[in-house]
């Protein structure tokens, strides 16, 4: 019954979208959401031109998925020290109000992709865990002056199937990432309701409708095609499931933008090469932060993969943005 429900909601919700869009449409024809369809293409792609950006320089695209490889191979084993000397620590955070946001339940399963050294996903099983933990009080504390209800619904409950475990998927395209993203889990002994997987944002290797949450943190400005990126977060979360990225976004406030662009262009890569060793990787994370789309161009991109109740929420006075949408 709560299943037939369920699919009623989720159906007339597609219809009452899907006429309220194509009701919009005749302000911008062959776009569904009434306005321009977003494309990261030029015409001279159309034409056979695959040619894209990496930072600030144009490249075909095939060179901009071996030099983003080479950018997180590079700076692996030095990245979560450079993302707390860069954020100040802030990135943490950032991450925290991330799950906060997300408010996952016992029982879900994430996939974190671009997620390589693991920050979502410790959080995500750090988090299912605290809850757990509230219920089992609650628990022991009904219990200890029990009322017919309680003990009816704790036979129930014995009488039912366990309880699914959460887990955490982590996918990342580069290996050295999650080499480390490993090494971490096992320093901090993180074992059970963990998986690592090598795979590509724009070809996700997992059926549909697979996963309750998905997740990107600082990882889809780096992808190639981001609409394709998208339509694979669409495919694999099950009805109902959630998208959630976080990424550099545009600073609306022009004094704070001003200040952060000084920041950027003259002190993170001077701490790339301090740090990491490594100036031109961060040079080339810095540009590309300004290459990405503001806040409403990537909501309408979200969008257009087919998410609904899409929203967004600046963080840091826009530096960063949570983005966030839902599969119906």
């Amino acid at each position: 019954m709560a299943a037939s429900v369920g699919l009623c909601t989720r159906r007339i919700f597609r219809v009452f979208y899907t006429n309220v869009y194509l009701s919009a449409s005749a302000v911008w024809p062959g776009s569904v959401h009434g306005r321009a369809p977003h494309t990261t293409r030029s015409l001279s792609q159309e034409a056979g031109d695959r040619s894209t950006h990496f930072g600030f320089e144009t490249v075909q695209e095939e060179e901009k998925a071996k030099r983003v490889y080479q950018v997180f191979e590079n700076v692996a084993q030095k990245y979560d020290v450079m993302n707390d000397a860069m954020s100040l620590g802030v990135h943490r955070l950032w991450k925290d109000i991330l799950l906060h946001a997300m408010n996952p339940q016992p029982g879900a399963r994430l996939l974190d992709v671009a997620g390589g050294t693991g920050d979502i996903a410790f959080r995500f099983l750090e988090y299912i865990k605290s809850q757990e933990d509230k219920m089992r009080k609650r628990e022991a504390r009904s219990m200890q002056t029990p009322s017919w209800q309680d003990i009816s619904t704790n036979y129930l409950n014995e009488q039912g199937e366990e309880p699914k475990e959460s887990t955490a998927v982590v996918c990342d395209i580069n290996k050295e990432m999650l080499k480390v993203g490993k090494q971490k889990a096992d320093s901090m002994g993180i074992v059970s309701g963990l998986s690592w997987v090598a795979g590509d944002a724009e070809e996700l290797p997992f059926g549909d409708d697979e996963f309750d949450i998905y997740t990107i943190a600082f990882g889809i400005r780096n992808v190639t095609h981001i609409e394709q990126a998208l339509q694979e977060a669409h495919r694999v979360l099950k009805p109902g499931g959630r998208f959630m990225c976080l990424e550099f976004s545009k600073v609306s406030n022009p004094l704070l933008s001003t200040i952060y662009d000084t920041y950027s262009f003259q002190v993170i890569p001077v701490l790339g090469e301090v740090i990491a060793g490594d100036w031109k990787s961060y040079q080339y994370l810095v540009e590309s932060i300004r290459k990405f789309p503001d806040q409403e161009d990537f909501k309408g991109m979200i969008e257009d993969a087919g998410f609904y109740c899409v929203s967004f929420h600046n963080l840091t006075g826009g530096i960063v943005a949570l983005h966030s949408g839902f599969k119906l």
